[in-house]
Order: C-alpha cells, then structure tokens, then sequence
C-alpha cells in the first residue's frame, strides 16, 4: 500500500478489486485520471471497501483503476479520517495511533544482531545483563531481542526485551543453564533483533472514578483500611494493568 499526499484520491488496482467483496459502482468509460508521470489511467468504478490501517478498518470509498500499486491512499482518505503525515519520523498518525510508512521486511530483521560489547563469563546456573551494541543500525529504531538462531554456545537462553537500538548501549539479559560458566568473547552475536513495526499509543491509564472503584468491588474479605490500601497500590502501579484488549501484550518501556 501506497501513501501519496499527491493523489487527490484513493484507488486500488483493477484485478485486486475483482477480488474484494464490496458493492461496485460502475463508472462511465470516459472517465480517467492523470498520473505522477503525465500518463493516464482508465478507471472502471468505485468500490466501497474497509480499508486496514494499523490496528483499525476505515470504510471509504476507492476508485478502480489500472495502475501498478496494489493501492494508493490519497488525499481523500487521510483529511476524512484525520491522518497526519509525519515525514521525518516516516509514519501517519490518527486517533492517537502511530503507523510506520515503511514496514521492516522479515529478511532485514535477521541482519541485525546484536554484538557483546565487551568480554564476559556468565557464572553457573546463573543470569546476567550484558551490554551489546547492533551490528549494524538504522534499519529501525525499536526492536525486540531474541534468541540467535545460530550460535556457539549451548544452555544458553536470551529473554525477549523491548528495546531501543538508538541508545549507546543495549541490555540483553543472557541466562546460564550449563553446570559451567560460560565465556561469551568481545563482538559474539548473543542476541538478533526483530523490529518492532506496530506502535499503538497506549490508552488512558485507570479511572479513580470508573475503574478502581469496580475492582475493589470484588475484593471480598477486606475491611475498609485494606481497600484503602489496595486503591493506593493500584493508583501507583496503574500502567502496569492492561486498560482494555487493544493494550494487551504491548508495552511503552524499552531497556
């Protein structure tokens, strides 16, 4: 899918159209547009379809015509449903929701590893952090480790972290299962990085008014200075509790 703040509206190509469940609006044949190039395209009719961006579907009517992109959102659709395009950080935004222009392909992913940055002996049955840089940078900014699919040392597992590779220094927690320490040498892969491409702006924390109250509701065998107690806690601690199913799995903490 294409973003073009240059197309005055949003069109799909001809044979994707075909396969779309969407009612069809026949357009008269004299009808074409004009493209970036100066050449013209035919368009056949408009389609009323839902169109997915990030974690929403939007319903808008596109126009059917033959061109090479799968899909292009013009001008129409962004200023309809309130998108702003933020070239520098390459996304459009709406409602709160950030979306990447440029989506990480699976094959750049695993060309980022990241590197001990220094030498290391991880003790026995034990768990330690240890500083990596990336192999190699700005492919994209926030990633999530994980475990090397080739490596040389074995009883080794790495923890899934969230984290921002513009920072000097990436923590990896590496665990030791091995009955012996394990020596992890200067610029040995311990970690890949997958990109993280959905960022999804967190939803209001707890209500005082709405949520907290029909929680402690449920708290049964308590007296009043132990439901007191507990409301401070959840006051507190409110960002570690999910909101709704759209914040679930997600987090806004990177390491």
């Amino acid at each position: 899918m294409l973003v073009d703040t240059g197309a005055n509206v949003t069109l799909v190509r001809t044979d994707l159209a075909q396969k779309l469940k969407g009612n069809f609006i026949y357009t008269a044949p004299n009808i074409s547009l004009k493209t970036a190039t100066g050449e013209k395209a035919e368009i056949h009719g408009k389609l009323d379809a839902a169109i997915e961006c990030g974690s929403r579907k939007f319903q808008h009517k596109i126009y059917v015509a033959d061109i090479t992109d799968p899909c292009i959102l013009g001008l129409d659709f962004l200023q309809k449903f309130n998108f702003m395009v933020d070239l520098e950080k390459n996304e459009i935004r709406t409602g709160g929701e950030e979306i990447p222009l440029f989506s990480a392909r699976a094959e750049d992913s695993k060309l980022c590893s990241v590197l001990a940055k220094e030498k290391i002996i991880i003790p026995a049955r034990s768990e330690c952090l240890i500083q990596g840089v990336p192999e190699a940078s700005g492919k994209f900014r926030y990633a999530v480790t994980d475990f090397p699919s080739q490596v040389s040392q074995k009883g080794v597992l790495v923890a899934a972290t969230l984290v921002d590779l513009k920072k000097e220094a990436i923590p990896v927690r590496v665990l030791n299962l091995d009955h012996k320490p394990k020596t992890i040498d200067k610029g040995a892969v311990i970690a890949t990085c997958e990109p993280v491409v959905d960022i999804v702006a967190r939803p209001q924390g707890l209500s005082e008014s709405l949520r907290l109250p029909s929680i402690l509701e449920n708290l049964e065998g308590l007296n009043e200075e132990q439901r007191t107690a507990v409301k401070e806690l959840l006051q507190e601690f409110q960002n570690l509790f999910s909101t709704s199913d759209s914040d679930v799995g997600r987090c806004n903490m990177t390491q």
